[in-house]
């Protein structure tokens, strides 16, 4: 069995634990400028309809009398790390997925903590004596189940699928409940008649797969109750990103470049530190509507340099049509390769020498801001 932890309004809830008169107050964390978005609601700020991902005007719209909080990062990551130090005690096979959310393969770990139910409570029993935070857990036979499970009684819930449960609650699953299903892709299933999971098993497999492509085999698996993704405790990180809201919405390419080349600077430094060069990059806008495109590359060198990533988010830019306001950019890079390993020469392409170049005043620009810090040498195109 699997659990998935997910702590309860983790942001909101660690502001309401270090300042005791917040606590049954509308609290909601998130960027505090009209562009800025919300993290994370108190459960009496959602009783406004204020949810995370909302943009904040709304969300001060909805809950004027909130309490609006900026994010304490590093607060939150000294919490979570003693939440997760505390999973050690259960199993070996504990996989974070993110700051405040963890899954647990619990297999063969009944003989010495007892039954699934009884490992479930003893954890938050623990947490909430060590943290005094509340969480939500989900049992299941596998990963995708027990996600679903620890939403379904929030907050302080435990929810638990046997193996023998699985079908039954497969059937009447809604469809929205299901990770990778949203707003567009549901009214497509909608159309043929599936709105719950335990529809899938109604249509044969070939048309699924003929419609839906890779999605659908997943949906025939799930619709199964089949999901084989294992608890992994260390996952290698596969891409590195930087993005910004805009201050006010633009289609100005000059100003989002600028954006672009901060961005870079910053994706390289967090390459070089991981000791790894990529091979793809990506750009990221997402226009005032919401709406977002990505725009990919993929280069024959891989690479670390912050100049080479920026020229190339940069001609990605160049080459795409803005259609509409931009309120964020963003780029990443992915596809990597450790940097010990030798570049393949290409006698016609001078590209290696050039990055070889960059990169070694990128490390030297590295070892100063670490010293002196970031803001003391800029780009001057940055200044």
């Amino acid at each position: 069995m699997i659990l998935h932890i997910d702590m309860d309004a983790f942001y909101a809830s660690v502001e309401q634990l270090d300042n005791p008169e917040l606590k049954g107050k509308c609290i909601i964390v998130g960027g505090t400028s009209k562009r800025g978005v919300v993290s994370a609601a108190s459960y009496e700020a959602r009783k406004f309809g204020v949810h995370s991902a909302m943009p904040m005007y709304q969300a001060k719209q909805k809950c004027p009398e909130g309490i609006f909080l900026f994010p304490r990062i590093d607060r939150y990551k000294e919490v979570s790390k003693k939440i997760m130090s505390l999973l050690n005690d259960f199993s070996p096979l504990i996989e974070t997925v993110s700051i405040d959310e963890a899954y647990v393969d619990i297999t063969g770990c009944e003989t010495i903590y007892g039954e699934p139910e009884e490992i479930g409570l003893q954890i938050k029993k623990k947490i909430k004596e060590s943290v005094n935070l509340t969480c939500s857990i989900g049992i299941a036979p596998n990963k995708f189940l027990a996600k679903i499970a620890s939403d379904m009684d929030k907050p302080d819930g435990l929810t638990i699928i046997m193996p023998d449960k699985v079908q039954h609650f497969i059937e009447s699953l809604p469809l929205l409940k299901v990770p990778g299903v949203g707003r567009t892709s549901f009214k497509h299933l909608e159309q043929i008649g599936i709105q719950r999971l335990g529809d899938v098993k109604k249509y044969p497999d070939k048309m699924l797969l003929k419609r839906l492509g890779k999605f659908g085999q997943r949906l025939i698996e799930l619709s199964k109750g089949i999901d084989n993704s294992p608890v992994e405790p260390y996952t290698k990180r596969k891409s590195v990103s930087r993005e910004d809201t805009l201050p006010e919405d633009t289609r100005d390419k000059n100003l989002l470049n600028k954006y672009l080349l901060k961005q870079a600077e910053k994706v390289g430094r967090d390459l070089r530190k991981l000791c790894m060069r990529g091979r793809t990059i990506t750009i990221k806008i997402k226009y005032a509507d919401f709406k977002q495109v990505t725009r990919s590359t993929t280069i024959d060198v891989p690479t670390q340099s912050s100049k080479a990533i920026y020229l190339e988010a940069k001609r990605l830019l160049s080459a795409y049509k803005i259609l509409k306001r931009v309120r964020l950019i963003g780029v990443g890079v992915s596809g990597f390769v450790s940097d010990a390993l030798p570049l393949q020469m290409n006698l016609f392409n001078d590209n290696k020498k050039k990055n070889s170049i960059w990169e070694k005043v990128d490390r030297a620009v590295d070892t100063i801001t670490k010293k002196y810090g970031e803001n003391v040498i800029k780009r001057a195109t940055l200044k």
